[in-house]
């Protein structure tokens, strides 16, 4: 148990580091005289160093223990979230960002892998439900972080407050965590033909999940990204209530929607193999109304439909999370994760970011985020595909 509560730690504290620069657009821009084409850019060069470093570090994750690989990544990125107090250009921000996707890309491939070693395939839909509970919550505080802390202490500070804990939760998990053995908890055999790298890449149950999430990952990162600015410029919040604004409903939506997604999902999955794959496709179809309201409705429908729309999005999360990792077997788990993080983050958030900005310099931020929309349609109609081809799962 204590291994697992500190990867969520580590978990957590990935996601605070990654958000809070979304959460003070505003100072930064100003400071760097940044487009927000440019703005966007920083994600971008996050998610391509992050995309790119992936497939080594699968490599690695099914050769090498982990656990020292889980340390070096959480010291790498704090280094890179500490290097921020230095940096006096826009050029060095975004090699900064650059830098901060090397050592998460190595947390976010092992952690799982680990995690669903510890239990049968069954239950870690629920796990991993728990697990990526960081996702929201730290967003949130990174978003929490970088408009409180950064309207009165300047954009720079909240990079130095939340870099330390990632020493000392890495220090910790050195001490006492622990490495299971590979595939220890597997009921379902192994299929030798999906053993590989083609298999993997053959593998329907995997392909669908993962580019399920990689067109749905093009939404959510935009939308992440650029939501707090939205909402200052549409409707007419300060920088500091616009982030508390999204930090708070996303905490809210997202510990409650993983949560409940994760919950309905194991019970669903007694009756029915493909539960995994239809909760993801029906959170989606969920999501789309919402986000419509959102972007093109009346500005005092804004805040209510972000939270609806939050809260659909925040349902899939573990559900999904665990049909990739049931899709393949042990020996190539971390392969297969990297791989998937690849894929979502070259055709999700790396340039979406970017892509939001460039049509918002040309027309606006609202027309930039409703582009989002289309790839929710994509993403729903290829989880409901992936349901045919879901394994069935057997007792532990």
């Amino acid at each position: 148990m204590g291994t697992v509560v500190l990867l969520l730690a580590l978990n957590l504290l990935n996601y605070i580091d990654r958000y809070i620069l979304a959460g003070e657009v505003l100072p930064i821009q100003h400071e760097f005289h940044a487009s927000d084409q440019q703005m966007g850019a920083l994600g971008t060069a996050f998610f391509f160093v992050y995309m790119f470093a992936a497939p080594a570090m699968g490599w690695l994750g099914d050769r090498f223990r982990r656990k020292p690989l889980i340390i070096t990544g959480a010291i790498l990125w704090s280094l890179a979230t500490l290097a921020a107090l230095w940096i006096h250009s826009y050029t060095t921000l975004y090699l900064r960002q650059a830098l901060v996707g090397i050592g998460e890309a190595t947390f976010g491939i092992f952690a799982p892998a680990v995690l669903s070693d510890f239990y049968p395939e069954r239950e870690r839909n629920r796990v991993l439900s728990v697990f990526y509970v960081a996702i929201p919550v730290g967003a949130a505080l990174g978003y929490l972080a970088g408009g409180q802390i950064g309207s009165h202490w300047g954009w720079r500070m909240p990079f130095l407050v939340c870099a330390l804990p990632g020493f000392l939760v890495a220090a910790l998990y050195g001490w006492i965590g622990r490495e299971p053995v590979r595939g220890a908890s597997d009921h379902v055999e192994a299929n030798l033909k999906r053993d590989t790298v083609l298999g993997i890449i053959r593998n329907p149950a995997f392909l669908t999940a993962t580019f399920g999430l990689a067109t749905l990952t093009f939404a959510m990162g935009g939308i992440s990204w650029w939501v707090p600015e939205f909402l200052r410029r549409f409707a007419g919040m300060s920088m500091s209530t616009a982030s508390l604004t999204v930090g708070a409903t996303t905490v809210v939506d997202g510990i409650v929607a993983t949560l409940v997604g994760g919950w309905i999902a194991h019970i669903w999955l007694r009756r029915n193999h493909r539960a995994l794959y239809l909760l993801s496709a029906w959170s989606v179809a969920l999501t789309l109304p919402c986000g419509v309201m959102l972007f093109f409705g009346p500005h005092k429908w804004a805040v209510p439909s972000l939270f609806a729309a939050e809260f659909f999005l925040f349902l899939n999360t573990g559900p999904l999370n665990a049909a990739i990792v049931n899709s393949v077997s042990a020996p190539v788990r971390a392969t297969a994760i990297s791989i998937n993080l690849f894929c979502i983050h070259f055709f999700g958030d790396t340039f979406s970011p970017q892509i939001i900005g460039a049509i918002s310099d040309r027309s606006n931020l609202s027309i930039g985020l409703g582009a989002t929309l289309v790839f929710l349609v994509v993403s729903l109609t290829i989880l409901f595909t992936g349901a045919r081809h879901a394994p069935v799962l057997e007792e532990g």
